[in-house]
């Protein structure tokens, strides 16, 4: 009987455990799943999270304002967990008590009085019991064993039934939650097959739409070349014949003629309207066409950093069109704590993506949607040294960032149509080398390794909801060295830069994180994660770091500009004044350069 008191006492306190520090409930909070859990074993499972999962049954609990301290109390698990703390303690009184009288403590109990149906010590015997019947310990306790032990096994047998009830419920509770993880991966399933349909239907349509550009991009040329062929022709035989007459000379005798021919010939020609050159409009069924804007907006919007840059331009349509395109040439005496210039507009910026400065102190930006490159100051002075970024051809160019290498050039990553490429121009925008980079569906980032004169330039693969990003590492000439960083788990890398003693440095902007590699590509560390205190990033984008090895990076979806220590420890919040920062860049006197898209300016941080 005792073995079986000791296991009932054992299954009691099982139940009565938390599923998490394995001891007697402290302070129970209930979840809405109903699982209990200690509050300080919650707290620490749930971190700064506003949500987590039940660690049972893996229900999502959104916890209220006051936190874990909020949820609500387990009564009955606290009073039986008293209960059961409150006999231990009996227990264990009785056990130091031993047989000593509860009267006169110094006296060991000796016999048993049957009138009073107590044990008694010889103090009792002489004071109360002198003349009562009393009885040896042991004759009492043979006299009185048979009935207590049918109530012993009485009880027992009635907690047994507890026990086996609660055996029960608790498979019940284990069936439920591994019918639900059943459901659950059954609707993930089904949805991720959807998901890839309907993915599907969309490439076929965008290949669709692709070719039928095409078709029509060729017959819109081709109009186009007929048209000029004609206009060239007829404008060539008017200024010759104007030319002739006001020389006067023989020649302009025999204009008539000419003239006559030229014009007749295009006089019952009638010039093309736009109705005839205007392109079809591919329209894709109604069906298809929903649920093809549904899955792109959605993926746009959780995965393409294009989104979130395309949406500043509509933005600006509220910037003020009195903001300057640059501070005066002459500089004010005091320099101040920052200087901004730009604005929005195809004659200032029109989504500043990238920035690098020269050790003489240019700042290059990469004026993406304005297609070319300006070049300032660093008191914000237009140098008048803009290109248009081009590739063979005269094609014009996106650039998405910018980078200079040891002896001044500039390198630009950036999208020529449905291809990505890699030129090298010198400070005065002619192209020096140019390469094809592997297709990929968003922006990409750029940084010179000039120890080596190797190119780093981000590269994302994948779809839009697998997306996997690597470092790419390239000779001038366009010959691929190395991939760096598939293993970490990058997901959409944005901006890359080399500190000083050569370490590579990755912002990824889906994983919330700072990825740092050494020279040779091995993984050292990683910082960040989600989150808007000290420390976290959200959406993260430039980055760079100064002569003393600090990192900042443009924590964009903060709104602000954070430094780490080389470690990745959080030092700083540099600026929290910026909507949108994007690209940063340091110059060698120490300033700090950042764009911000939602303004479409630069701003140069003489002090921070």
């Amino acid at each position: 009987m005792a073995a079986a008191s000791s296991s009932l006492g054992t299954q009691f306190r099982e139940e009565l455990s938390c599923g998490i520090c394995l001891e007697l409930f402290t302070t129970p909070k209930v979840l809405p799943c109903q699982h209990t859990f200690c509050q300080d074993c919650l707290e620490g499972h749930a971190g700064w999270e506003e949500t987590f999962q039940c660690p049972n049954c893996r229900w999502h609990v959104i916890l209220p304002p006051e936190g874990v301290a909020g949820l609500p109390d387990n009564h009955l698990v606290t009073s039986l967990c008293e209960r059961l703390q409150n006999q231990a303690t009996l227990s264990e009184e009785t056990r130091e008590s031993g047989n000593r009288c509860s009267f006169h403590p110094s006296e060991e109990v000796k016999l048993y009085c049957k009138q009073c149906n107590m044990p008694v010590c010889n103090e009792c015997l002489d004071e109360i019991h002198s003349n009562h019947r009393t009885i040896t310990l042991k004759k009492a306790s043979e006299e009185r064993r048979a009935p207590v032990q049918a109530l012993i096994v009485e009880g027992r047998t009635i907690l047994e039934t507890y026990c086996t009830s609660l055996r029960s419920l608790r498979d019940r509770e284990k069936a439920l939650d591994e019918k639900k993880q059943e459901l659950d991966n059954s609707i993930i399933q089904t949805y991720e097959q959807e998901v890839q349909k309907v993915t599907e239907k969309k490439d076929h349509l965008l290949l669709q739409v692709e070719e039928k550009y095409k078709d029509e991009k060729e017959a819109l040329q081709e109009e186009r070349d007929r048209v000029l062929a004609d206009v060239n022709e007829l404008s060539a035989a008017c200024d010759r014949a104007e030319h002739e007459m006001e020389q006067g000379g023989v020649e302009s005798l025999g204009q008539e003629a000419i003239l006559t021919g030229v014009v007749g010939k295009y006089r019952g020609k009638a010039a093309p309207t736009p109705a005839q050159t205007q392109p079809a409009v591919v329209q894709p069924s109604d069906t298809v066409r929903t649920v093809a804007w549904l899955l792109l907006f959605a993926a746009l919007l959780l995965y393409s950093p294009s989104y979130w840059v395309y949406n500043a331009t509509f933005e600006q349509q509220s910037v003020p069109k009195t903001v300057p395109k640059t501070v005066p040439r002459t500089v004010p005496k005091t320099v101040p704590k920052t200087i901004t210039f730009g604005g929005f507009g195809t004659g200032q910026f029109n989504l500043p993506s990238g920035v690098a400065v020269s050790d003489e102190g240019e700042i290059f930006v990469a004026d993406r949607l304005n297609q070319r490159v300006q070049v300032f100051t660093l008191q914000g002075e237009d140098l008048d040294q803009q290109f248009p970024t081009v590739v063979s051809g005269e094609q014009k160019m996106c650039p998405y960032d910018v980078a200079l290498d040891g002896e001044g050039n500039l390198w630009v990553v950036g999208d020529r149509h449905s291809a990505d490429v890699a030129l090298q121009y010198n400070k005065q925008g002619r192209v020096l080398k140019e390469f094809n980079l592997q297709e990929t569906l968003w922006d990409r980032g750029v940084a010179v390794d000039t120890r080596r004169n190797h190119i780093l330039i981000i590269q994302t693969n994948g779809n839009w909801s697998n997306p996997q990003g690597e470092v790419q590492v390239f000779r001038p000439d366009g010959t691929l060295v190395r991939t760096v960083g598939q293993q970490q788990g990058m997901k959409v890398p944005r901006y890359i830069t080399v500190d000083g003693e050569g370490n590579i440095l990755v912002s990824d902007w889906d994983n919330d994180s700072v990825y740092v590699y050494n020279e040779d590509g091995q993984f050292l560390f990683q910082f960040g994660g989600e989150g808007s205190g000290e420390g976290q990033l959200k959406y993260p984008r430039g980055i760079c770091t100064d002569g003393e090895g600090n990192i900042i990076v443009a924590d964009r979806g903060n709104s602000r500009v954070e430094m780490f220590d080389k470690t990745g420890k959080f030092l700083k919040h540099i600026t929290t004044d910026m909507k949108k920062p994007q690209a940063v860049a340091m110059a060698t006197q120490g300033q700090l350069v950042v764009t911000d898209l939602s303004e479409n300016s630069v701003h140069i941080i003489h002090s921070y």
